[in-house]
This record gives C-alpha cells, structure tokens and sequence, in this order.
C-alpha cells in the first residue's frame, strides 16, 4: 500500500524509534501561557469556569520571579496545591483580564453612514443604528507596558488599535506573516481561514489606496506561502494528482485556553494517542469550526470529540478561500503593473478550480464536499460551507448556483424559518445543528446571489430575510446580538465548550451587510417559515407585482 504524503512526518518519527507522543513540540515556549506544570495545575483546578480566562491574565511580575515563586510553592505541597493556596498565588502574580487594554473609539466612525438611508423599515433602521454604535464597545487600543514587557503578556503587542469581537474574545485577529488563531502567543501555531487578502480587496475598492496595496502586497503574499509550505496536500484520482490545502497544526499537548477540556478528553485514550488527538484539535480550531461533526464524521465513533481527525479532510471552504485569494492576488498584481506575478496566481487559481471541482464536486448533488484522506470519499453530509465555492467566485460553470438551490431544497434547508443551520446532524458542537452563523448565512446568501435566475436571487432574499428577523427579534428581546443563534427555536445558540457570547463583531457586520444589501425590502415583521418551491414561486410571483405597481 502506497504511503501517504501525510503520513511521512509520523513514519519518520516511528523510524528514528521517537514516540508520537513525545515528538510534537509545545505551542509556544511560554512554561506559564502554553506549557508545564504551573499551567497544567491551574487549569486542572479549574479555577475559572472559562480556562481561556487564565491564559489571557498578564503577570504582575517577571515570568522567572513567577516560576521561582510557583515551584517553591509546589515543593511545599508536594506538586499538589491546595485549590485555595493556587487561587491566592493566582491572585498575587496575575491580573484579572483586560487590563493590558484600553477602550477606543475608531477615528473612522460616523454617526450616520450611508447604509442607514438604505432601509426603509423605520423599526430596521433604528436596530442598525444601535447595531452602528456597537463598534465602538468592541474597540480597544494596548496599553504602552505590553510592548516594553512583551514577556508578562500572552497578549501579542500591536501599535494600532482593532476591534475584538466580544465576550471571551478579547484579542485582535489577522497578523505575523499569517492568521493566527488570535493575537496571544499560545496561539501562533495555529492559523485561521486565510482572509487577509479578501480584506485588503474590500480596502482597496472602498479607498482606492494602491499605495497602501504596494507597500503591503508581500504580507499578502507571505500568508498564501504559509499555507503552500504548511498545509499542502496531493490527491491522486483516476491517475492525476492534484494539489490542495488542509487545516493540520502539528504540535503537541492541551489547547492552552482549553487546558481542562482536552487533558480529561485525552485521558479517555490510550497514552500513545494523546498527542495526536491534541493536534487534531488545534487543527479543528484552525478551521474556525472548532467543533463539528465535518472533522469526525468518517472514523470509528463519530459521535465522539475523541475521534477528530480534522487533518484528514480536504476541506471545501478552505480550498475556497485560497481559490479566491489567489485570483485577488493575480488582481492586485496586474493593476501595480507586475505581470509575471500576475501570471503566477492566475495560473495557482485555475489549477485549483479545476482541482476542486475533480477532487470536491458533486454534479448528481449539485455541490462541493469535504474529501476524506483516509476513506478516500467524499462527506456528503449537509454544511453550508458546501456552498463556499459560490461565495468565493470559484467555479467555473455559471449553472453550478442553480444546482446549488436545488441541492439546498433536496437537504430541505429551505423549511428552517430561522436560518441555515450548520448541520443536520445534532452532536452537541457548537458548529452543528441546532446552531446558525452568520458567516455561514453570508456564505449561501451571497453565493445564490450571484445567480442570474432571479427565482435563485429571490431565495437569497428570502434567506437573508429569515436571518435578519431572527437576530433583530432576538435584540428586541435581550438587547444584544449574539455569536450564534439556535435556529430549531429562534433563541441564542449553545453548545460547545462555553456559554454563548455577546457582542459580537460577525453577528453585527452580516446584519449590517445584509441590510446595505436588501435594505429597501426587508421588513421587522416577516419570517418566511417554508420557502418551498411552491411558495417561492407565489412568493417571487408577488414581488414582481409589486414592483411592477410601484410609482
């Protein structure tokens, strides 16, 4: 049996006679954020119902003062500190979270801004502007201590302000030649979906600034490298190899910030497995989807969190963003002149179209899905990120948007009147059913849009209707937007490894999207509960009247 090109690294471990256990390196050098026993003991205490709470608390004092003083404090106790002397230590050499931090208001934000006088219902209208004025509770700026005492942070310094995006998530995002998973040490390992240059193609087309593109298209080019040097996998089918991307983190031990969880999950293996499975759960984390049934359908127990083996999957949307990505790069590069390097990333985008759609479509379901590395098959379990070809422009046939509404009417995700869910399957993940995203809403929203059937733009509408009334009912009722939303019943979502958060920056800007998009027909008082095809029709049919008696 030919060995797979994911398998080297392990096989060559094995040879040298190392353990897998043994051989992956801890996720920074830190023996306080990422590592050792102060760390293990603080969050095997569970201190805090949140672990990512202590990682994200600054010291009071040096990193080795505060190591001297725990390691006497252990001998004492003979490694096993009473949970009351751990808080107090706790208490003396760390701050709560936050202080490292200030408020912020960007100098970029208007009372008014255009948007608004797109929507026509007042109620809407109102909701968004509150929604507005949130951006200005998300924003932060760091203090000057965590740029000269770097080493008493998990922090990351960074001289400009940002927006986090609320709640436990009180770090920026998107830096350091890729996307971590946020902005503190313990998560530089670990990289996020590639975006960055979607940003930069958002910035350019609303500023026009192509010197700010010059001066910064390397550090564009730098992330795209990171996932070429890094997550690079060969699929051969029917004879041909093709190239693609995957989520893999290939370091060791507990995810700092959910210490706990995954030492107790760990135990539930054998020793010679714990290593692995904490990778693959950085890799879940990765992928932004952290968790779901994407990363254990396909192994023995899917069910189980333990089985994850997310490094394993080709995953649709992630070969979809860099598709994207690398047609923006070739973009960018024509418009500064540079035509060999726009060459290149026209030449990297058409050779993952054509490698996405032999590897990951589906033309008898009409949609994309995640390839298994192990299995050799396709997971075609329903996930709106089955969709993101559309969103990112990476197709190649204009009638793939019309397969793709058929394929959502065929999973009857039409008949959720509160929005899209993430799965079918409900496993207990936060990024399964019952739970609805707003990215993930954006996702197939925009990808029908593209459509030139105006049945298919209609449901998109619909869609986005739908999800606009769940969030703005949900405001009326708590006066907060949320990170997810249930969508089996309308409320905040749940699940997962912590309680829903408030805030919350995607939440806020797909709401804001949606309505700078379709602000002149969304309403604050009408949920679509069946968008059967047979209501579509009435429904379509209805709009075209309207229109057609409109002044």
């Amino acid at each position: 049996m030919p060995v797979r090109t994911w398998e080297l690294p392990l096989l060559l471990l094995l040879g040298m006679g190392l353990k897998a256990q043994e051989a992956l390196p801890p996720p920074c050098e830190s023996q306080i954020y990422c590592h050792g026993e102060l760390l293990h003991q603080v969050q095997m205490a569970k201190l805090y119902p949140d672990d990512k709470q202590f990682v994200d608390m600054s010291l009071t004092d040096a990193p080795d003062q505060v190591l001297w003083s725990f390691s006497a404090l252990a001998t004492a106790h003979n490694h096993s500190i009473p949970k009351q002397q751990l808080q107090e230590f706790v208490q003396q050499y760390f701050q709560p979270v936050g202080q490292e931090l200030l408020p912020w208001t960007p100098e970029d934000w208007k009372d008014s801004p255009y948007f608004l006088q797109k929507i026509s219902d007042v109620k809407l209208r109102a909701w968004a502007e509150q929604l507005h004025e949130i951006w200005k509770k998300l924003g932060r700026k760091m203090k000057p201590e965590v740029l000269s005492h770097p080493e008493r942070f998990s922090l990351i310094y960074s001289e400009h302000p940002f927006i986090v995006p609320g709640g436990r998530f009180v770090e920026f995002y998107y830096c350091y030649g890729h996307i971590p998973n946020g902005g503190r040490i313990y998560y530089l390992q670990r990289s996020h979906p590639p975006l960055l240059t979607l940003m930069m193609d958002r910035y350019v087309t609303h500023t026009n600034d192509t010197t700010f593109l010059r001066e910064n298209i390397k550090t564009l080019a730098l992330e795209l490298d990171f996932w070429t040097v890094n997550r690079t996998v060969s699929v051969n089918l029917g004879g041909e190899s093709y190239i693609l991307n995957r989520y893999y983190v290939p370091y060791g031990g507990p995810r700092p910030e959910s210490y706990s969880k995954d030492e107790e999950l760990a135990n539930t293996l054998p020793v010679g497995e714990r290593e692995a499975l904490w990778s693959e759960l950085k890799a879940g984390a990765e992928s932004g989807w952290d968790f779901s049934s994407r990363w254990l359908v396909g192994s023995p127990n899917p069910d189980l969190l333990s089985s994850i083996h997310t490094s394993k999957k080709v995953p649709v949307d992630l070969n979809a963003f860099l598709c994207q990505a690398e047609e923006l790069m070739s973009n960018f590069y024509a418009r500064l002149g540079d035509n060999v390097q726009a060459a290149k990333y026209k030449s990297l985008r058409d050779q993952r179209v054509t490698a996405m759609q032999a590897v990951l479509w589906d033309e008898q379901k009409g949609a994309w899905f995640d390839y298994d590395l192990e299995t050799r098959k396709k997971n075609f379990e329903f996930y709106p990120s089955n969709l993101s070809p559309l969103w990112a422009g990476c197709f190649s046939d204009s009638g793939d948007v019309d397969k793709a509404l058929k394929y959502l009417e065929d999973s009857q995700i039409l008949t959720y009147q509160y929005g899209i869910p993430a799965s079918l399957r409900n496993t207990g993940q936060q990024w399964d059913f019952p739970n609805g995203w707003a990215p993930l809403q954006d996702l197939v929203i925009r990808g029908l849009a593209k459509s030139h059937s105006p049945r298919t733009q209609e449901v998109a509408f619909q869609l986005a209707q739908n999800w606009i009334q769940t969030n703005f009912d949900i405001y009326s009722q708590k006066s907060a937007m949320y990170e997810k939303y249930d969508i089996s019943n309308g409320q905040p979502g749940g699940g997962g490894e912590y309680e829903v958060q408030e805030g919350f920056g995607w939440t806020n800007g797909v709401a804001m999207m949606l309505m700078d998009r379709y602000g002149d027909r969304l309403t604050s008082g009408t949920q679509l509960a069946f968008l059967t095809p047979h209501c579509l029709v009435a429904t379509f049919l209805l709009h075209l009247l309207l229109g057609f008696l409109s002044p």
